[in-house]
């Protein structure tokens, strides 16, 4: 937990901030979300006794989960499902963890570092053209707010990135529209161009270090996404560049993704300057076979200072298959080198996504508008494979059930402050704890006395009731087999 200390300094930051301101597999050596809630039939969803008021959409677990590494799934389903939020799943598709919103634009939910303490981060907003308008919300281990970040100069915070620096600065994505003369590229005289921003802002002061826009750095005739048609009534601004990760690097730069340019920039900090290009039309580097990438999302600076990313190469399609690379990049020899990649036989990601490097050297992998995750181990083997949302038919382009921008593994331990849920329903006892990671036993307390012990193998378990039992309560037990929280008491 957050000290209180840390606590009382976000809680003022909080407010501050606000004011000022997305089975079988092979081995070889743009981000939208729906502000509404779908129409039609409705969604498939869990469904618990203790908790009716969640609906979390259903697990399919395609590959079981075999020799994976520890630690929990973290998704944020969104688009055709009955609540969409953050939500943490065992490797098993159990619930962990379900916080639904009063919005279908949630995003890139994950744990993260702040004053040496994890935390649980993402964002929630609106995004109608796949570039967004909101907040990143920082949640403790108690699953209470303790900080709203948002964007400064009148801009708000997009849906793509917020990522939390050593320095408890974060970093993210901001997008803002300027008007421009599109004449020269087939586009309206009158036009519109959506510049990417970078934006980097102190958590508990509100203070903005850093900011870097897009253009002129990063030129229009960079861009493989065509410009709106001059003819047209109403054109919309024209996403040339769509900045959709940023990486801060042990050097102080920052690795930056362009996803409708096909090229990752390194940017520096210090001089405001772009030092050189990977990919794309103006790419400083001789690419090596295997290395080309389009439409990608998620490139990532690793331990080893190789280069990974999600190469979607789809929308429009490039590829039969999106893969994740890996790439050694040599700034003195100006060449980059294939190291690995990855792919899941007929998969072809037309947007989002991210490719995840665990401790354990497995990699974990959220398909975006592809409503799976999957774990690899080193060789490219599949550990696990799921699929969230509706569980039959066939997933096409952008007419899937669900999707989650991105997908992550992590080891986090939850502590909530409410109290286990419990019901009675057909002669059982059932309960659950929202969020309570250190469970590992229920208890059955009848009329004050201690009647049976179960394994906690689900999100909900459920007890028999004893004839005549005229009191109940549930006591949750640790591994250790000390008392950790205790239900209401009840009459059957």
């Amino acid at each position: 937990m957050l000290s209180r200390v840390i606590r009382r300094a976000l809680a003022g930051a909080a407010v501050a901030i606000v004011a000022a301101g997305c089975g079988h597999s092979h081995h070889s050596t743009a981000a939208t979300t729906n502000a509404a809630k779908p129409k039609g039939p409705p969604p498939p969803t869990e469904h618990f006794v203790t908790r009716p008021d969640l609906k979390p959409p259903p697990i399919q677990i395609l590959t079981k989960p075999h020799g994976t590494a520890p630690g929990d799934i973290f998704i944020a389903p969104k688009m055709k499902v009955l609540q969409a939020g953050p939500e943490i799943v065992d490797d098993n598709g159990q619930v962990v963890w379900f916080h639904p919103l009063d919005t279908h634009g949630v995003s890139d939910f994950r744990v993260q570092q702040l004053h040496g303490k994890p935390v649980l981060t993402w964002w929630r907003g609106r995004a109608p053209m796949g570039v967004g308008s909101g907040y990143y919300a920082i949640y403790d281990d108690t699953y209470k707010q303790i900080a709203k970040v948002t964007a400064g100069h009148g801009l708000t915070g997009d849906i793509h990135e917020f990522h939390i620096t050593p320095n408890n600065t974060a970093v993210f994505t901001v997008y803002r529209q300027i008007p421009m003369d599109l004449s020269k590229f087939g586009g309206p005289k009158k036009g519109r161009v959506f510049e990417g921003i970078v934006q980097e802002r102190d958590i508990a002061s509100g203070r903005i270090v850093f900011e870097w826009h897009s253009y002129p750095s990063i030129g229009l005739d960079e861009s493989y996404a065509p410009p709106p048609k001059a003819t047209a009534k109403k054109p919309a601004p024209w996403d040339y560049f769509h900045i959709n990760s940023i990486e801060p690097e042990p050097n102080g730069n920052l690795l930056i993704s362009g996803r409708n340019t096909h090229t990752l920039y390194e940017l520096s900090r210090t001089q405001h300057k772009i030092l050189w290009r990977l990919g794309g039309k103006k790419s400083d580097f001789k690419m090596g076979t295997g290395t080309n990438f389009e439409w990608q999302h998620d490139a990532r600076r690793q331990t080893d200072g190789t280069i990974t990313l999600f190469d979607n190469a789809a929308a429009p399609p490039a590829e039969k298959f999106t893969r994740i690379l890996r790439l050694r990049v040599d700034t003195t020899a100006k060449k980059a080198t294939l190291v690995t990649s990855y792919h899941h036989a007929g998969r072809l990601a037309p947007f989002e996504g991210n490719a995840q490097f665990l401790p354990s050297g497995h990699l974990f992998v959220g398909w975006g508008a592809l409503p799976f995750y999957t774990e690899f181990d080193h060789g490219g083997s599949v550990l696990l494979d799921a699929r969230f949302g509706k569980l039959r038919g066939r997933v096409t382009g952008v007419n899937q059930d669900a999707d989650s921008y991105r997908a992550y593994k992590f080891v986090w331990h939850g502590h909530p402050t409410d109290s286990p849920a419990v019901a009675v329903r057909d002669d059982k006892m059932y309960v659950s704890w929202n969020g309570a990671t250190e469970v590992a036993r229920w208890r059955l307390v009848v009329d004050g006395r201690a009647a049976q012990t179960i394994v906690k193998s689900a999100f909900e378990n459920a007890f028999p009731l004893p004839a005549g039992a005229k009191h109940v309560a549930v006591v949750a037990l640790n591994a250790s087999g000390a008392t950790i929280g205790r239900s209401k008491t009840i009459s059957p």
